[in-house]
């Protein structure tokens, strides 16, 4: 396998795929790769890069489509026959026997895996940002824990209480397809009234985050000729979960008091929507939309899924219930997660809904992986018990709101040409650059600073022209002390643009 380090000086005035691609055509053409060698891999190349690794796996894809390139099952990309000579070449295979040798076949006629997929998740990418973020000095990047916050003691001693012998072991068998009991309990009676829900115990499923319970839901109620609406800006992987089921998505805007309700919704079975605080923006509903929202959806016989993803972490002054808190007719279905203020990495999530749609689900998740790690179950069940959790919570606010203050202020301070949007309680700040200002070319050129900001640009889901001048900063991941020094050094990129 190729081991050098492929080198790049990016153009800011042009985008990372034109450049790559021109790059590697011409490495193409001139010889730059041997014949019998894959191409570095994704991970690697955007690893050495910098760059996001779905940009690389894209320009790749364009390259196969194109003929430069062809590509071996489980082992990469490699040059067309056309770019090599191949009488020179001895291929490489694995014998029956298990012992490698000379193919007797070339490595063309392996299965054409393209032709054979029935969709392309590959094609469908998330918030891009490069695989190193971590290395950044300055990552206003969202999703990512207060690492040091993490009650790493109190979950140790959990873990050993649930590891002694005289304790219940049912988590070390298969429930076939039903959840730790513990945890339900829990959810039902000290996590879920905080959002104004009382559900009961058949109508709670535990998932892997809400992320697996949007991917549930899809593979049960999505289908074509089904209609689902959907925020516009909004959540990206959401709209590529309904389209890879074959459901038609419909794009509708937000404005500042959250969806917009209008006669354009009709059409609709579903409305998924973040009426807590909108994804991206942080826009909470206002009361007399969330009244409208719900008389709609009553009138055309539609169904909502409310995703309350940081329902743990609400900093708003008289946060709201769920919408699900007020649904009597069950057209409410509420997903959230315990573990975004706690441990992104744990995927713990839970859906609560009709207990008709719950036995489905829960019939469908046990084809797909049964259930959810009983033993992780068991251990937060147990952390909830304890006070373990509400006490990390409570720690996390206090160090949310501070990061968050941090962050306003400086703002405030050095980016006053930037104005933010949305809830200031809200788990990231949305912010809109002056007009004219593309946040895509301000992002690239602050990375070169070692600052890491999200452009707002692919949040807009829409194939028309989208705003260029939004963009999203996430405190979490940054260290408090260098949010300040962060925002100097993006005002300064945006000054020189």
């Amino acid at each position: 396998m190729i081991d050098h380090v492929y080198h790049l000086d990016f153009d800011q005035q042009r985008g990372l795929q034109e450049q790559l691609r021109e790059s590697l055509v011409s490495a193409i053409l001139s010889g730059g790769f041997p014949a019998s060698e894959p191409l570095p891999s994704c991970r690697r190349l955007s690893q050495q890069l910098a760059i996001s690794r779905n940009t690389v796996a894209l320009v790749y894809e364009s390259l196969l489509d194109n003929g430069y390139l062809v590509s071996r099952p489980r082992s990469g990309y490699y040059l067309h026959p056309d770019y090599c000579d191949r009488s020179a070449e001895a291929v490489l295979r694995i014998t029956p026997g298990g012992h490698p040798g000379l193919a007797d076949e070339p490595a063309e006629r392996a299965p054409d895996w393209a032709a054979r997929f029935r969709m392309q998740p590959s094609l469908k990418h998330g918030v891009l940002r490069p695989s190193n973020w971590a290395s950044f000095e300055y990552p206003f990047i969202y999703g990512q824990p207060i690492s040091d916050l993490f009650p790493l003691e109190r979950w140790r001693e959990v873990s050993r209480n649930n590891l002694r012998g005289e304790r219940d072991q049912a988590w070390l068998g298969d429930r076939f397809d039903r959840d730790d009991e513990m945890l339900i309990e829990q959810l039902r009676t000290r996590v879920l009234p905080k959002r104004g829900i009382w559900a009961r115990a058949d109508e709670i499923l535990v998932t892997l985050g809400s992320q697996n319970a949007l991917y549930l839901l899809g593979s049960l109620l999505m289908a074509r000729g089904v209609k689902v609406g959907m925020e516009n800006p909004g959540f990206r992987d959401a709209m590529s979960i309904f389209d890879l089921h074959g459901a038609q998505v419909h794009l509708q805007p937000v404005d500042a008091e959250g969806l917009v309700v209008d006669p354009r919704l009709h059409g609709c079975q579903y409305l998924y929507l973040t009426p807590g605080h909108q994804v991206p923006t942080g826009v909470t509903m206002s009361p007399a939309r969330r009244g409208e929202l719900m008389r709609h959806v009553r009138e055309h016989d539609q169904v909502v899924i409310e995703d309350d993803y940081d329902a743990e972490f609400n900093l708003d002054n008289h946060p709201l219930p769920a919408l699900k808190a007020g649904d009597s007719q069950g057209r409410v279905i509420y997903m959230s997660s315990l573990s975004k203020a706690f441990s992104p990495g744990l995927r713990i999530g839970y859906m609560v809904a009709d207990a008709e749609l719950i036995d489905e689900l829960r019939a469908l998740r046990r084809l797909m992986y049964r259930h959810p790690p009983l033993n992780n179950q068991r251990m937060l069940a147990d952390f909830l018990a304890q006070g373990h959790y509400d006490a990390h919570l409570r720690r996390f606010r206090e160090e949310h709101g501070r990061r968050r203050e941090l962050l306003y202020q400086a703002l405030h301070a050095d980016l006053r040409e930037c104005q933010p949007m949305g809830s200031p309680g809200a788990s990231a700040c949305w912010l809109a650059a002056p007009a004219g200002v593309c946040t895509q070319k301000l992002a690239w050129a602050a990375a070169q600073r070692s600052v890491l900001v999200e452009s707002g640009a692919q949040f807009f889901l829409g194939g028309e022209a989208a705003p260029v001048n939004y963009m999203r900063l996430g405190f979490h991941a940054i260290d408090a002390q260098r949010i300040r020094p962060g925002v100097r050094q993006l005002a300064q990129v945006l000054e020189g643009l």
